[in-house]
C-alpha cells in the first residue's frame, strides 16, 4: 500500500531552509534510504554481502595505497549505482505499475548501469591483482 501523497504546500514546508539542523535531517533521510534499500531490494543486500567480502580483502591485500583506494572505490560506486537504480525503479513504479515502453526503458537503463558497475569491479580487481 502506498502512503497518501503530501499536498504541495506541505511538501514545500518540508524543504530545507539551510542551517546546521539541515545536516542532521539530511543524515536521517540518508539512513532511511539505506534502510529502505536494505529492506526492499534483494540486489542491494546481495551487493552488500559481496562488499562484506571484498572490503576486508582489499584491506589485507599486498597492494599500494592507491590500488587499495581504487579497489574500495569501485565497490562504493557499485553500491551508489544500485541505490540510484532502485530509486529509478521506485519512481517509475510510483508513476504507474502499467507496462509502458518508457518505463521499461528507464528500468533497463538502470539495470544496465548496475551491470556496468559490476563489470567495473571485476575489471579493476583483475587488473590490480594479476
Amino acid at each position: 500500500m502506498r502512503p497518501d501523497p503530501i499536498p504541495a504546500q506541505d511538501a514545500l514546508a518540508l524543504k530545507s531552509h539551510g542551517g546546521f539542523g539541515r545536516v542532521f535531517k539530511a543524515t536521517g533521510y540518508s539512513l532511511a534510504g539505506l534502510r529502505a534499500a536494505f529492506a526492499g531490494e534483494a540486489a542491494f543486500r546481495q551487493l552488500l554481502a559481496l562488499s562484506a567480502v571484498l572490503i576486508p580483502l582489499a584491506c589485507v591485500l599486498d597492494v599500494s595505497a592507491l590500488e587499495r583506494a581504487i579497489l574500495l572505490l569501485v565497490i562504493f560506486v557499485a553500491l551508489i549505482v544500485e541505490l540510484l537504480n532502485s530509486a529509478i525503479e521506485a519512481v517509475v513504479d510510483r508513476i504507474s505499475l502499467a507496462l509502458h515502453p518508457l518505463s521499461k526503458q528507464a528500468k533497463d537503463m538502470g539495470s544496465a548501469a548496475q551491470m556496468i558497475s559490476l563489470l567495473m569491479i571485476l575489471t579493476v580487481w583483475l587488473v590490480i591483482l594479476i
